[in-house]
């Protein structure tokens, strides 16, 4: 039989179609749910970016931006791109970012018609007919080969090719690789625009009140920027232009591990006809999803257009932002509630990007929570040296007058499995509240040993014990002894890196 191409379908005919194909089924929601396979998150390890004139000395070149040759890399794609010839393909042509000038164009070529769909949910629809792009993404999901042929460590492989233009994508069917490659894109080219491009989410209010949620996944941005009272922007990634916040993507890609109604009610009434389910488990009957069972993995995901969130903002650009909020889930449980940082502090938690890792976004993380630096809240997207994106955003923050937050999400008590407690979601959004609607800034300040923070003296509402972690840990030398050992972690980080070289 000959492969059939289908070229820029409707979402409803590429649900049709991976039902009629067998990719997905229809949860009881109306979502199509799919399974991913044995990769149920990114694959760090097994990106690649090509090495040659444009690359050699642009990129920070780590084991996060692992080179590759050219030479390589065209073998590699003749042969994927032969694979994906064999099989039934799905095109489309979208947009990232929102910019009207500084967008780019991206056609998608993929075997599976849930992949289509995804791309088809996380860009953005062009709004002109054309066949023209700037970049091309194959995903050629059937091609199994061997890796030690390519010069590749595993039969995986996500390779961004900056002079050609093209990404391929290859051995994995989870979809966000190819979201987050388009990121990186935008990631490479947008610091010599003055272009600051951020992992984070970003709202407002109707009058151009924006905030922006810096975090890594599980921190809480996607649930924390999807806010009755404030229109969201994105969930994921921005970028902060000279004239404004804009967006880079057309949908949202939320964890849904113990998703529930009460805590994430806007994200809850998304998933319906139209939105795709990561390795959500159906029940075999009924098929409601169950999104307490994390059997298949704690990274299940939900991938929804931005206008299935009722008060979603429409505007292409938007205000300068106003607030800046770092999230960090300290399982030490001695980081407080909300601090408002300093420059020299900014720099700080944004080169180091503190957080727990809460459920395994990347595959080979397991199970559990355990701490992780990640510089500029997002390590695996960002191409250059982590300095260059921290000028930036401290360029940005003098130009505006924008204040920055440490809000932390996670323990306090105690730390993480000796008795601590994670602050709850009500108590985070009563924080993000206060931020936000600018009360922050008249509340008096103290500093806190041993971290230097600047905290709250008092908030209405909220225990002051909350805002002082110090005072709500029954045993003081065990608090002393946890942030110690935090501020160790920070600096060896801090030195292992680099960050503390001029």
């Amino acid at each position: 039989m000959i492969p059939t191409v289908y070229s820029n379908l409707t979402n409803d005919q590429l649900i049709e179609l991976s039902i009629q194909n067998g990719e997905g089924e229809l949860a009881s929601n109306g979502a199509l749910t799919v399974n991913t396979g044995e990769k149920t998150g990114r694959s760090p390890k097994d990106r690649f970016i090509v090495k040659d004139a444009i690359t050699e000395t642009a990129v920070d070149w780590s084991v996060v931006n692992q080179p590759f040759t050219t030479q390589d890399f065209d073998k590699l794609w003749h042969d994927a791109c032969q694979s994906l010839e064999e099989h039934d393909i799905y095109e489309t042509i979208s947009q990232v970012a929102t910019h009207p000038i500084h967008r780019l164009r991206v056609k998608v070529r993929c075997n599976l018609a849930w992949h289509a769909l995804f791309c088809n949910t996380l860009f953005l629809k062009l709004n002109e007919k054309s066949e023209d792009y700037d970049w091309i993404l194959v995903n050629a999901s059937h091609f199994k080969f061997d890796g030690a042929t390519y010069n590749l460590p595993r039969s995986v492989a996500i390779i961004l090719d900056f002079t050609q233009r093209k990404i391929l994508v290859c051995g994995t069917l989870y979809a966000g690789e190819m979201k987050k490659a388009m990121f990186s894109v935008l990631n490479f080219i947008y610091p010599e625009k003055s272009i600051l491009p951020m992992h984070c989410a970003a709202n407002r209010t109707e009058e151009g009140n924006i905030a922006l949620f810096f975090g890594l996944s599980g921190t809480g941005k996607t649930t924390l920027s999807a806010d009755y009272e404030r229109q969201l922007i994105g969930d994921d990634e921005h970028g902060w232009s000279d004239d404004g916040v804009f967006n880079f993507e057309g949908g949202c890609y939320a964890k849904c591990i113990h998703l529930s109604a009460k805590n994430e009610p806007l994200i809850w009434a998304a998933l319906r006809h139209g939105t795709v389910l990561e390795n959500v488990v159906l029940d075999s009957v009924t098929k409601i999803p169950d999104f307490s069972d994390s059997s298949l993995t704690e990274n299940t995901r939900a991938a929804y257009p931005l206008q299935f969130i009722p008060n979603h903002a429409v505007d292409l650009i938007h205000p300068q932002p106003e607030n800046v909020i770092f999230l960090t889930c300290d399982l030490y449980g001695v980081l407080p509630l909300v601090s408002i940082l300093n420059e020299e502090q900014v720099i700080y938690y944004f080169l180091s990007g503190y957080t727990a890792l809460v459920g395994s976004t990347e595959v080979g993380q397991g199970t559990g929570i355990k701490p992780t630096f990640s510089q500029c809240f997002g390590a695996p997207f960002f191409s250059r040296h982590p300095k260059v994106y921290a000028k930036l955003l401290v360029e940005k923050l003098k130009k505006t007058g924008a204040k920055v937050y440490l809000v932390n999400t996670g323990w306090h008590k105690g730390a993480y499995g000796e008795g601590g407690e994670r602050f709850s979601i009500s108590t985070t959004r009563q924080i993000i509240s206060t931020i936000v609607n600018n009360t922050f800034r008249n509340v008096p300040l103290r500093e806190i040993k041993p971290f230097g923070l600047f905290i709250p003296t008092h908030i209405p509402g909220i225990d002051s014990d909350f805002l002082d972690p110090q005072k709500s840990w029954k045993n003081q030398e065990a608090y002393a002894q946890k942030a110690q050992l935090l501020i160790n972690e920070f600096a060896q980080n801090y030195h292992t890196k680099g960050f503390n070289k001029v």
